[in-house]
């Protein structure tokens, strides 16, 4: 389970035979299940998940979780707060999402869950929990077609300018939301979705990769692997390691011994 934080909940477990008794959330639970089957009663019909599959579950309803074979299941879930994703969905509905489906195949919606629990250690950084709460309404919305929104987002250079310059400048600490909507007069989940057209990658992801690219400059010029995390703004060398795999399918010790070879 990650550390506990204001507006939403992560968890990965496993489960065998029972999970969970009929009980109800007052947020959506978003999730998908890894390994196993994971099969549930919920508005009145038996469902049942199987690995990839996107789990969709809407705020006050009744559920209960079970395996749905006798090795157990493994999912990870996500618990976010309908006023975040009323929030972040803006002017592009009017109410909030209903997913008629409770289990279906939805690579957006599959992606903001990777993208929420890749740290589970950590509490998310505020810059990523806009990204995340945006991907979890657009792929709420894009899944209700009762409600689908036409909105086309307006791309603010200027504002988008001074947003990346701000990271640029800041790369060593946490950037508050605030922060970024003061110095661009935007909201910080149009933000998000200006910033993405714009860069191609959401302004938490942006700040991130920043200080990859630090940490791989301090290496290469001969930091040990502790000082070029926490030059480059990681909390400590184990943060900086687990990012570094996730964006580079390799550690950084093995990139540092790859770049002694190569000298």
């Amino acid at each position: 389970m990650a550390p506990w934080q204001h507006g939403i909940g992560r968890i990965e477990a496993f489960f065998s035979g029972e999970a969970y008794a009929p009980h109800r959330h007052d947020t959506y639970s978003i999730g998908y299940t890894i390994h196993g089957v994971q099969s549930f009663d919920y508005r009145g019909a038996r469902s049942d998940s199987m690995p990839g599959q996107v789990i969709v579950l809407h705020p006050d309803e009744i559920h209960n979780g079970e395996a749905g074979t006798n090795d157990g299941f493994h999912y990870r879930m996500i618990y976010i707060e309908p006023s975040i994703v009323r929030d972040a969905l803006g002017a592009r509905a009017t109410t909030l999402p209903f997913v008629k489906n409770a289990v279906f195949e939805d690579p957006r919606l599959l992606h903001a869950i990777h993208a929420a629990c890749a740290d589970m250690d950590r509490v998310l950084e505020p810059t990523a929990l806009d990204e995340i709460a945006v991907l979890l309404a657009d792929g709420l919305l894009a899944n209700n077609t009762s409600i689908r929104g036409s909105v086309s987002t307006l791309i603010d250079a200027r504002a988008l300018d001074r947003a990346r310059a701000y990271l640029d400048a800041n790369l060593d600490r946490t950037v508050a939301s605030a922060e970024l909507e003061g110095i661009t007069g935007q909201d910080r989940f149009s933000l998000a979705r200006q910033f993405r057209k714009a860069y191609g990658t959401s302004p938490h992801r942006y700040l991130m990769m920043r200080r990859l690219d630090r940490a791989r400059a301090g290496i290469a010029s001969g930091l040990s692997l502790a000082d070029a995390a926490l030059v480059a703004g990681f909390s400590d060398q184990a943060h900086m390691t687990r990012r570094f795999k996730t964006n580079y399918g390799i550690s950084p010790g093995h990139w540092q011994r790859l770049l002694a070879k190569a000298r």
